[in-house]
């Protein structure tokens, strides 16, 4: 290890930065952050330091450099263009006991200025040394993915229960605690942004803990998006990585399933037309005792939970239980699927709005209010449709469509086997069956249609 990763205490301590330009401003912005007196010294000044010392965030004083500025400084930073300067900066400032950093010189440097990962109070400092500053930016880059932004909160809250804790439970037991505290439900209630809740589940699990019972667990209700496992939000990725249990349904595809961790157990709930391997009010039910049993839990679905994913029945059973729930959307299967087939939902010259509905049949026809689907400039996305799609199609024109207009059906969008069939009104349900068409599909209806062919860019299979 060639150097000792540090954290200084700057808060209020003169730091004096030699140099005006643009690497000069991103030291003395750094500097800054940490409390510290930052005073700049050079013949000219770039324009946001200038800005920051109209503001009075630093001290610029336009001259060159001589060894009196050194005078008081606590830490130099040398980032001239000048590399004899800033060598001879670094003897001057080394002689007087002065700690020295010179830009992209690391022979002449008492410290490294790493690439900060920012959570405070939690840091994360990422070094090469000098030898390899874009490799450093480059693990900063997957650390800032992998670190969630509000951890500084988390750690703030720990803090506030800190003394409590260790007077309240006994030394040999405390590590435990915390490890379930920041895997459980105050860490995912605080990263939901729900702060007073993540407080009274972290009083919850103390409580636990000092009667030696399992800390409790919660509940995300998690949107898988369209397919594409890229398509994931980072927190989606965080929790299936990180969950006991998985309960998924029948549209999340194997590649998303791949990414939760390996010793979780996963539960098959899907549901496909006649053939509901667990009911609904079952579903609920076993939510509510997974958690219970202290258990994260992550309720995975296709799309986004909350458009016609029925993730508002869920945790509504939650909320009745007591059950710490939080809600991760996903991208909806319209916006996944017609933005991968090349069909804008809106656009200035065809279509000013969008309209969502479910072709699920109610007895033998599909229930839709028809009048409320036919309007000028609109497009109409229609789930879980293809059961339904001719009758859908001819009610669609009996009703005042045009049959001529576009309409396309989108087979597994976003993924390798997506399929796209583009027709009419009065001809998508025919050009579907001689597709050999299966679920899961969308069917997008309207003018927008039309650009599919000059604005499709993912190459799945076009009929």
């Amino acid at each position: 290890m060639d150097y000792l990763p540090l954290f200084l205490k700057l808060t209020g301590r003169p730091c004096l930065v030699v140099g005006g330009g643009a690497v000069a401003l991103r030291k003395a912005e750094m500097l800054r952050r940490t409390g510290a007196e930052v005073s700049v010294i050079a013949p000219r000044f770039h324009p946001q330091l200038e800005t920051l010392s109209r503001k009075g965030e630093i001290q610029l004083r336009r001259q060159d450099y001589t060894p009196a500025a050194l005078d008081g400084a606590a830490l130099v930073i040398a980032a001239t263009d000048d590399l004899a300067l800033n060598r001879r900066i670094a003897t001057e400032a080394r002689r007087r006991g002065i700690w020295v950093n010179t830009v992209d010189q690391p022979d002449d440097c008492d410290f490294i200025l790493p690439a900060i990962v920012d959570r405070s109070p939690v840091v994360v400092a990422v070094s090469s040394g000098g030898r390899a500053p874009v490799l450093t930016r480059l693990v900063k880059a997957r650390l800032e993915t992998l670190l969630p932004a509000s951890l500084g909160r988390l750690a703030a809250l720990a803090g506030r229960f800190r003394e409590t804790v260790k007077r309240r439970l006994p030394v040999q037991r405390r590590r435990r605690f915390w490890e379930q505290v920041f895997d459980g439900a105050p860490a995912q209630l605080l990263h939901a942004g729900q702060e007073q809740a993540a407080a009274r589940a972290l009083e919850q699990a103390l409580k636990a803990a000092e009667t030696d019972r399992p800390l409790p667990g919660y509940v995300a209700l998690v949107g898988a998006g369209p397919g594409d496992p890229e398509l994931l939000t980072l927190r989606a990725l965080r929790l299936l990585q990180e969950a006991d249990v998985v309960v998924y349904d029948r549209l999340v595809s194997q590649p998303i399933l791949e990414l939760i961790r390996r010793d979780a157990e996963k539960i098959y709930a899907g549901k496909a037309r006649a053939d509901h391997t667990l009911p609904q009010d079952a579903i609920n039910t076993l939510l509510v005792r997974l958690a219970k049993q202290g258990k994260r839990v992550v309720r995975l679905k296709g799309g986004d939970p909350f458009i016609f994913g029925r993730g508002g029945e869920e945790i509504a059973t939650l909320a009745d239980e007591g059950v710490p729930f939080i809600v991760v959307p996903g991208i909806t299967a319209a916006s996944g699927c017609a933005s991968y087939a090349g069909i804008p939902l809106t656009h200035r010259d065809y279509a000013h709005s969008c309209l969502f509905v479910t072709g699920h049949r109610r007895g033998d026809r599909p229930n839709l209010d028809w009048n409320r689907l036919i309007a000028p400039r609109q497009t109409l996305v229609i789930y879980m449709g293809l059961l339904g799609l001719e009758e859908i199609c001819q009610a669609l024109v009996a009703h005042g469509m045009d049959p001529a207009m576009p309409a396309a059906l989108v087979q597994a969008g976003t993924t390798p086997q997506q399929q796209v069939v583009v027709a009419t009104v009065a001809t998508l349900a025919d050009r579907a069956r001689q597709a050999g068409v299966v679920p899961p599909t969308l069917v997008i209806v309207g003018e927008v249609v039309r650009l599919h062919d000059k604005l499709a860019w993912f190459q799945g299979n076009q009929r």
